[in-house]
Order: C-alpha cells, then sequence, then structure tokens
C-alpha cells in the first residue's frame, strides 16, 4: 500500500490536533460502538516487541468504580499541590475528566511468563508498547473527533485493587474518553505558559 503526500499531510495534522482533553470539554454525548471499536482496533494495531502484544483495555462505565478513581485522584492531587505550591496556576487547572467523560479505559501492561523476543536487555520494552498503543487510540479518537484525556496523578497499586486486575499487571495509562465542546487550538498547558515548546533543532543531534 502507497501513501500521497495529502496522506501524509493529513497525518501530521491530526499528530498537532491532538489535545489532552480535560473534564471540563466534556459534553454529554454517547460514543458510537463503532467508534469505539475502531480507537481500540487502532491500539491492538501498534508495534510491539518480539510481537509480545501485551496490552489489556478495560473499559470503565460503572459509577461506583469512578467514584473510587475520583477518591484516588483528590487523595493523589492533595499530594501534588504541596508539590507545586510555589506555582499559583496549578491549584486552578482542571486534571481529569473521570466523571464527566462517558467512558474511561484503564489500559493494563500484562507480562508473560515466558522470556521475549527483544527483552532479554531492555526489559521496559514491553511497556513502551503498550504505551504505542495509547498513542494510537488518541490519534485515532482525534482523527474522529473524540477526546481523550490521560489522568496520571493516580496511585497505581490502588487502581490495580479496584479493578481486580490479574497480578503482575502494570497500569499504563487511565483515559477519559468522550465528545467534547471544542479542541484547543494548542495545548492547554502551553497557553497557559507551563512550559516553553521546545524547537525541533533543540531535540536533535547529529553523529555523523
Amino acid at each position: 500500500m502507497n501513501f500521497t503526500k495529502d496522506d501524509a499531510d493529513k497525518l501530521l495534522n491530526i499528530i498537532k490536533a491532538r489535545r489532552d482533553v480535560r473534564g471540563n470539554r466534556f459534553i454529554d454525548k454517547a460514543i458510537e460502538k463503532e467508534k469505539l471499536e475502531m480507537i481500540l482496533e487502532a491500539g491492538i494495531s501498534a508495534p510491539s516487541v518480539g510481537y509480545c502484544q501485551p496490552w489489556k483495555f478495560i473499559i470503565i462505565e460503572d459509577t461506583t468504580i469512578k467514584q473510587a478513581l475520583i477518591q484516588n485522584f483528590d487523595h493523589e492531587n492533595a499530594k501534588a499541590k504541596e508539590i507545586f505550591k510555589d506555582k499559583e496556576l496549578y491549584k486552578n487547572l482542571k486534571l481529569e475528566g473521570i466523571q464527566e467523560a462517558p467512558i474511561n479505559i484503564a489500559v493494563l501492561y500484562e507480562p508473560k511468563k515466558d522470556d521475549v523476543l527483544g527483552m532479554t536487555s531492555m526489559k521496559k520494552m514491553g511497556e513502551y508498547s503498550v504505551v504505542c498503543a495509547v498513542q494510537n487510540m488518541w490519534l485515532m479518537a482525534r482523527a474522529l473527533n473524540i477526546g481523550i484525556g490521560w489522568v496520571s496523578i493516580l496511585d497505581e497499586s490502588k487502581v490495580l485493587q479496584t479493578l481486580h486486575v490479574k497480578p503482575n499487571s502494570r497500569l499504563i495509562a487511565y483515559l477519559c474518553v468522550g465528545y467534547v465542546d471544542e479542541f484547543y487550538k494548542q495545548s492547554e498547558l502551553k497557553t497557559l505558559g507551563w512550559e516553553r515548546e521546545k524547537r525541533l533543532s533543540e531535540c536533535v543531534s547529529y553523529k555523523a
């Protein structure tokens, strides 16, 4: 299969238009089953070390589970506020959308019992493979005009206990998924001045 310059331009536009969505942007609109399946299909189409495909996706709509995870977030966020207490901006940020998003997805890494090709030296490659799946999901969601927010201010062990997952599983991402009222033209943290955007020249070096 060959792609055109137009295809490449569209892909780059989708990548640049991807946003991390928070709860104040989600709207009350259900995600169509076929679109959710497209997002998940994009996830399992990611590359994986040794073709181990170590991902597991848990779709969460249950309000009781969501409430437990909100309490988890609130506890961890209180600790984060102490860490960033010198940054007045932090306490005004909306940093999750667990309740507001119609669907939450816990993305797990499930290690294999046997040795995996490509992981004998770099043990984290299995987890990195799951991160590739998350990025695929994020881009497919954006192409479908569906928002995703990645919530990382969580106690991983408590999330895994709440979800009753297999032993040795790792939580790679907790995603809030849903339609939004708008996508920001640029990253919210960039707009607010949290960090300066790096230029390409700052991120690339050559060893000729």
